[in-house]
């Protein structure tokens, strides 16, 4: 259930040239939150369109969000400084199933996919759960939360230059380890997913996907975040990734 609530930022962050974080006064979503959920942020009187911003992190009267600057509304989101006031909405959207986990559950981050992981793994810690994360970036400039992470459990960190850490992707990490894994949460680009959703169809073992996609409204009233569903009948189908997911189980994806 979604609630409107006006929350004060009590810590901004510039964790990369245009990637920033803010930690927000919000107890009354930060205890409904979920793993794997987001928020709709008003970002100033001149944008119509509230933000979607996945959760990163919660404590009991707490949120956090990371976030990249791409437009106006997120440019004018990274000037917020601290005592300033949003009005937000969530949290919203299905977020992963914690029950599905098994004992040892991964899970993966690509570029700004990487936030929303940390809560799920906190969550899936907090049940019992043994996680492990893989965190994709760019470049070694690119990587951010990675002593978040492994405050948590053990992280694998891959760049695609080789620049920091593992040289390679997340699929090249996932496939070398997959026996180690009872289950996989992932959030990212739709080329990763489908490529770790292959593996660990592969390998026999539960995959959940958060899929990345723009969004207009924000509550599955208008088309802009429809994604590609396989039907019961094996027609494509559309779903909304922000009413109907962000996250979905890999085999329900017509990739």
């Amino acid at each position: 259930m979604a609630v409107q609530e006006q929350c004060t930022v009590i810590k901004h962050e510039q964790l990369t040239g245009n990637i920033f974080a803010l930690t927000l006064s919000a107890p009354k979503i930060s205890r409904l939150a979920k793993a794997g959920q987001f928020v709709h942020i008003s970002c100033g009187d001149a944008q119509l369109l509230r933000r979607p911003i996945s959760i990163c992190d919660t404590t009991e009267d707490t949120l956090r969000i990371v976030f990249v600057v791409k437009g106006e509304g997120t440019k004018w989101l990274s000037q917020r400084k601290t005592g300033d006031g949003l009005d937000i909405l969530g949290p919203a959207g299905h977020g992963f199933d914690l029950d599905r986990l098994g004992a040892k559950p991964v899970f993966i981050g690509g570029g700004i996919g990487v936030p929303p992981m940390l809560k799920s793994m906190k969550d899936a810690k907090a049940l019992g759960a043994q996680p492990t994360a893989i965190l994709g970036f760019r470049d070694k400039d690119a990587v951010i939360l990675e002593e978040e992470f492994q405050a948590v459990g053990t992280v694998y960190t891959a760049t695609d230059d080789g620049s920091y850490g593992i040289s390679g992707f997340v699929s090249d990490v996932l496939e070398g380890h997959i026996a180690e894994f009872t289950s996989v949460c992932c959030c990212g680009p739709k080329g990763m997913l489908r490529a770790l959703a292959m593996i660990a169809e592969k390998a026999g073992i539960p995959c959940q996907v958060s899929m990345e996609e723009r969004m207009g409204c924000g509550i599955g009233a208008c088309l802009v975040c429809a994604c590609s569903l396989k039907g019961e009948d094996g027609e494509t189908k559309y779903g909304h990734v922000c009413k109907d997911g962000p996250v979905f189980d890999s085999k329900e994806v017509a990739w």
